[in-house]
């Protein structure tokens, strides 16, 4: 008992300094920024977002590939009808080009009319019975869900070769390995999260490819982009590429942005998706079967379809 007081007088003593280090820290940021935006989409869809972001100074040099270097920390707190989540996110810049991104994730959720939020996805029968039907159960905040997530980037601009206002053709790759996990769920579960129903523990893939141009004499349209992104399961599940767990999933993106104020801005986004073929037939999975009963075609498995159109507003303050 003695020694479980000392430690919690020894942190008392050191909680002065270890606050002031922290404010030390965050108040010399070259600047703080604070966002809040609001993501809607034809699904239907929504999620409110709030992010405090900091830039710090870094490993700065005269030429122009090291005189922005920087890091960013950024912390987010989002809620939609489904879900609660906290978000954290560190960037480092230590060449212009060239990008260094680690961060984390937690959320709970709950399930009603609109969507799924945290849960399971169970067979309905016995696996004599296949196909089976799909049943999504779960109840408010029995579990956390939870990412971690590292990876890089590569970016240019061609207006830094060749300066000019409308010389800002830009191209940009981020490449990640992300593990995600249901407190709740052993390495055999399949659970849901925010509408997404093929999930296990494990460890993913994430990239994506956006070439984009910057037109600085709009008044408003400032950006047009496309971007292509994929997404691909590592769970090396038994039997998996029956069902095609070991393809990835493409989303390709038309984007523009809207620079509305100097506080406001507004994205556009319309999206297809690369949805799986199955030997039923049945694309859209109508008939609520387990996705592990249906069985892929080998031969023809992917079509691409539109996915979403999505609105972005952000505002900051």
């Amino acid at each position: 008992m003695r020694q479980t007081k000392a430690k919690f007088r020894l942190l008392s003593d050191f909680s002065p300094l270890l606050f002031a280090l922290v404010f030390l820290f965050f108040s010399s940021a070259l600047f703080a920024e604070t966002e809040i935006a609001l993501q809607i989409s034809s699904l239907p869809e929504a999620k409110l977002s709030f992010t405090q972001s900091f830039v710090f100074p870094f490993l700065r040099g005269e030429g122009p590939l090291t005189a922005e270097n920087n890091l960013k920390a950024a912390f987010s707190a989002e809620v939609s009808p489904v879900s609660v989540n906290g978000k954290a996110e560190f960037t480092l810049t230590p060449i212009a080009f060239f990008q260094l991104v680690a961060g984390g994730f937690i959320g709970s959720g709950w399930n009603m009319v609109l969507g799924n939020g945290i849960g399971f996805n169970e067979p309905v029968g016995t696996p004599g019975g296949l196909p089976r039907e799909s049943e999504i159960s779960g109840t408010p905040f029995e579990g956390l869900f939870w990412d971690l997530h590292t990876g890089a980037a590569l970016q240019f601009d061609l207006a830094a070769i060749f300066p000019g206002d409308w010389n800002h053709l830009v191209f940009r790759t981020y490449h990640e390995g992300r593990y995600r996990a249901f407190t709740n769920a052993d390495s055999g579960d399949s659970w849901v999260y925010e509408t997404a129903t093929e999930n296990r523990n494990g460890f993913r893939y994430y990239g994506n490819f956006l070439l984009g141009y910057q037109m600085p004499a709009s008044p408003l349209l400032n950006t047009v982009g496309l971007l292509a992104e994929m997404d691909l399961f590592l769970f090396d599940t038994p039997n998996g590429a029956d069902w095609g767990d070991d393809l990835p999933v493409w989303y390709v993106s038309a984007l523009f942005n809207f620079t509305i104020t100097k506080q406001f801005s507004l994205a556009l986004i319309f999206q297809t998706q690369t949805f799986r073929n199955y030997a039923d037939g049945d694309l859209l999975n109508k008939n609520g079967y387990f996705y592990q009963d249906r069985i892929i075609d080998k031969d023809d498995p992917y079509r691409l379809m539109f996915y979403r159109a999505a609105a972005i507003m952000t505002m900051k303050i």
